[in-house]
């Protein structure tokens, strides 16, 4: 990140403090919310983008889609708004890199590390699909890897609504990034969720091998090969990778949707079923074709930046298309040859090559390995199974000893690895994150399914994305692999406003963020019992039903609302002043000419107007008389002496 040199403030909260990426349709900073106190992710429009109404509705369609997915395998989008003529979206700021910087220069993942990632995003892409938005645009630079090893996809500016009937890019082009187009994206023709599993499938060829599938000087050309080139097998640029996790990789990759997984919840079974030992589906029934007839390697195109590419036009092939002849007779020939070649081989057929299929179980893998190819076997599937017994033996074999079997047959085995599970103690995971639930399993070798449920239990504390209950519970001592199930609350359901009375502004701001609400206003009233400053209640008041992004109106206290009379008879007016002054009070003076100070003593109160103890409302004026000094009242007092008549 580097940091910015006009640090600008958006809607008045968002403080701009680095730049952190440059998009296909925005750059993305690293801001400060002066409001929460928190650092978020801002991604701002380009100036010129801004302008364009269409680009705008595509931007806003992204912070609808985004705002609506509530997934610990998403990024979550807080906020979203516009400033002058600036368009921005707030997001979580997620701590950590990009896959598509992990494999900057052709690096590549293990079997192991990329199966659990693909994993996590088809998770997330799962989610979405089933709420009726296609991501669009998966890719590396699209998934993120968290510090603790959470994976997250973010970026669905070109998701929109699976029944959406508008369609935003322009006409003859689709938007997207080439190399990790589906062939009906880059055809420009309807996409569901398989489309995102074509994506994803290139994301884990790359991840296997260093480098996608197909490449090319343009992003035409690559778009092209993905409706027209067949994909080259991944053991043309690596033998490393499991034949399982391979053919998991094409079946995904497949040209027609309907040979592909059906959903991304499918592609992430079985990539658990490859992590976790157990046969995979991909590799049981046919799959994409391995031809190796692709489009030869040519420079890759410069970066993956999201883009509109013309549309590519039929028909989609995987195999490369031969001149039309004639082969009738051919074919004869054929049928003729074949029928010599099984005559002959029914009466030159050595009756040896029938056996029976030796009994290798308890053997170690590699003397069963060779037991069976000195009886004219090979070996195939081998897989890896969690047993009692020692690790390395074989367990059981397919077909199962003493059946007939024929040399030159493939046969499986299936090897211990030995006892691989530990106790492990459940931790308490009611009211955490999804995502903190998420890690303290994984980090107790524990697996996890989330339930949703629409009701909030009553008399707790509910907040969206957290866990509201578990099972086992607590304390349960299990096995590692053992499955918790994480109940959180359903998408709009509603839930108990929690009380932040008594709280400071940006204490209660952040109470609400936390439970997935917004500060709307600031609204100020008196209170008896609560300090000026601090938040008298909310509207809704606390207790209410809410919804998850609901505004919510902070009350805060004005000061108290009456105060009690202190006594300030006798007091000199500074010592008067003070007195109620700490009550919120003030003071409006008159002469008492009744009243006569003491002789040298300073003027004092004579009376007030409110008795001490009296409750009087808060600022109120209260009237006070002072006493007048013996000169004062001198001067302002005329004898009258009477007069004596003398008669004569």
């Amino acid at each position: 990140m580097e940091p910015v040199h006009d640090p600008r403030l958006y809607s008045n909260r968002y403080q701009v403090t680095h730049l952190i990426a440059r998009g296909g349709m925005a750059m993305v900073y690293r801001a400060q919310d002066t409001l929460l106190n928190r650092a978020v992710a801002l991604k701002i429009l380009y100036p010129e983008l801004s302008e364009d109404p269409l680009f705008v509705e595509r931007f806003r369609r992204e912070a609808q889609a985004a705002a609506n997915l509530s997934h610990p395998n998403i990024v979550p989008v807080f906020d979203w708004g516009e400033d002058g003529d600036t368009y921005f979206i707030v997001m979580e700021l997620v701590e950590g890199t990009s896959l598509a910087e992990m494999l900057r220069g052709g690096v590549t993942l293990t079997a192991a590390r990329s199966a659990q990632i693909v994993a996590q995003v088809a998770a997330a892409l799962g989610y979405a699909h089933r709420s009726g938005v296609v991501h669009r645009d998966v890719k590396p630079g699209n998934i993120l890897i968290t510090r603790d090893g959470q994976v997250k996809v973010t970026d669905f500016g070109i998701a929109q609504a699976v029944s959406s009937e508008d369609h935003l890019a322009e006409a003859g082009s689709v938007m997207g990034t080439a190399t990790y187009f589906s062939p009906e994206q880059a055809e420009g023709a309807a996409v569901d969720g398989r489309s995102d599993v074509y994506s994803l499938g290139v994301v884990l060829y790359e991840m296997l091998v260093g480098r996608p599938p197909f490449v090319g000087d343009t992003p035409v050309e690559v778009s092209s090969q993905h409706v027209h080139s067949a994909v080259p097998a991944l053991s043309k640029f690596s033998n490393t990778v499991p034949h399982d996790l391979e053919a998991i990789a094409m079946e995904a990759l497949s040209k027609s949707p309907s040979n592909r997984y059906q959903t991304a919840d499918e592609f992430r079974a079985d990539l658990i079923r490859f992590s976790e030992g157990q046969p995979v589906h991909a590799a049981m029934r046919d799959t994409a074709f391995f031809g190796e007839d692709a489009t030869r390697s040519v420079a890759a195109v410069g970066g993956e930046r999201t883009r509109s590419v013309p549309i590519m036009t039929g028909p989609r092939t995987d195999v490369r298309r031969r001149r039309g002849r004639n082969y009738s007779g051919i074919l004869l020939i054929i049928v003729i040859l074949l029928i010599a070649g099984g005559a002959y081989a029914f009466f030159t057929h050595d009756k040896t090559t029938t056996t029976l299929m030796p009994n290798v179980i308890g053997q170690q893998q590699v003397l069963a390995t060779k037991n069976l190819k000195n009886q004219g076997l090979d070996v195939g599937l081998v897989r890896s199974l969690a047993s009692k017994k020692p690790r390395g033996t074989v367990i059981s074999t397919d077909p199962n000893p003493g059946k007939k079997v024929t040399k030159g047959d493939s046969v499986s085995i299936v090897v211990s690895k030995g006892i691989t599970t530990t106790p492990e103690t459940v931790h308490d995971l009611v009211g955490l994150s999804v995502s903190n639930a998420v890690s303290e399993l994984t980090h107790e070798h524990l697996v996890y399914r989330i339930d949703q449920t629409p009701t909030a239990p009553p008399g707790v504390s509910v907040i969206p994305n957290n866990v509201i209950s578990q099972s086992p519970s607590a304390g349960t001592v299990v096995q590692s692999g053992t499955k918790v199930i994480l109940t959180v609350l359903a998408p709009g359901t509603k839930y108990d406003l929690e009380s932040v009375a008594g709280d400071t502004q940006a204490a209660a701001g952040a109470a609400l963020a936390n439970q997935q609400l917004s500060v709307s206003t600031v609204m100020h009233s008196c209170s008896d019992t609560i300090n000026q400053g601090l938040v008298v209640g909310t509207n809704p008041a606390a207790g209410s039903l809410v919804a998850q992004g609901q505004a919510i109106n902070l009350i805060v206290s004005s000061g108290p609302c009456t105060v009690y009379m202190p006594s300030v008879v006798g007091d000199t007016e500074a010592a008067a002043n003070a007195a109620l002054g700490t009550q919120g009070l003030s003071a409006a003076y008159s002469p008492d000419p009744t009243a006569v100070c003491a002789a040298g003593a300073p003027p004092t109160v004579a009376s007030q107007t409110d008795q001490p103890g009296t409750a009087v409302k808060y600022g109120s004026v209260v009237q006070l008389t002072i006493c007048q000094t013996p000169a004062a009242t001198t001067t302002t007092t005329t004898t009258t002496t009477p007069t004596t008549t003398t008669t004569p």
